[in-house]
């Protein structure tokens, strides 16, 4: 296993190991005529620190670990044009680790093998009726990734030690199915990250507490 992947295992079994409060959530929004279980991966590039972004082929990318995101078609019935992490819906008889794998492998062609698995962070009910179980791994930089375009109009790798910094999020609320919801926002390459992946992010941003374990 490499030293990333270590480090990670770590905080995420001290982050779970330990009580949570104020976690964010939609679940007083949640649709109850339409509940589905659904699962997100959560996919770290195994990057070793460094200094920054810089340009490899057409691609901008950095020293240091990022994560995978997607940017879903303008299309789709749920959640269109939005930020988001590969995944998705469970098949029967599939569970949140087996179907975010095989999201991941449809949306962006990244092989389940692929991914070094650490564990399931916390569940995240939304808005719109998704139950979302996120799924926490490592794979290796650089991968060939091949995006589907029924289900991702493009994708990018954000820095991993942007999106755990609660600093650098925006709060924002409006007012939605009769009361305030807040929510979070942070802009990034043109790419706009907030909703419900933004509140993953920070949900495990509180687990890890990755920013004090790297300062």
């Amino acid at each position: 296993m490499s030293d990333l992947f270590d480090r990670l295992l770590r905080l995420f079994e001290a982050g779970h190991a330990r009580e949570m409060p104020d976690l964010m959530s939609d679940a007083r929004f949640a649709d109850a005529e339409r509940t589905a279980d659904a699962a997100v991966l959560i996919a770290v590039t195994d990057r070793p620190d460094g200094e920054g972004l810089k340009q490899r082929s057409d691609r901008p990318t950095f020293d240091g670990p990022g994560v995978i995101l997607t940017q879903r078609p303008t299309t789709m019935r749920d959640h269109p044009g939005q930020v988001a992490f590969p995944g998705g819906k469970l098949e029967p008889g599939e569970d949140a680790l087996t179907a975010a794998l095989r999201e991941a492998q449809e949306e962006l062609a990244l092989a389940p093998e692929a991914v070094k698995l650490i564990g399931t962070t916390d569940r995240y009910k939304t808005g719109t009726g998704f139950d979302i179980t996120p799924v926490l791994g490592v794979i290796a930089p650089d991968l060939p990734l091949r995006p589907d375009p029924r289900e991702v109009e493009s994708w990018f790798e954000a820095p991993l030690s942007l999106i755990m910094d609660a600093d650098n999020w925006t709060r924002n609320e409006v007012f939605w199915k009769g009361a305030m919801r807040p929510y979070l926002e942070l802009d990034y390459q043109g790419y706009r990250i907030w909703g419900v992946t933004a509140a993953i992010c920070y949900n495990l941003s509180r687990r890890l507490q990755w920013m004090e374990a790297t300062r």
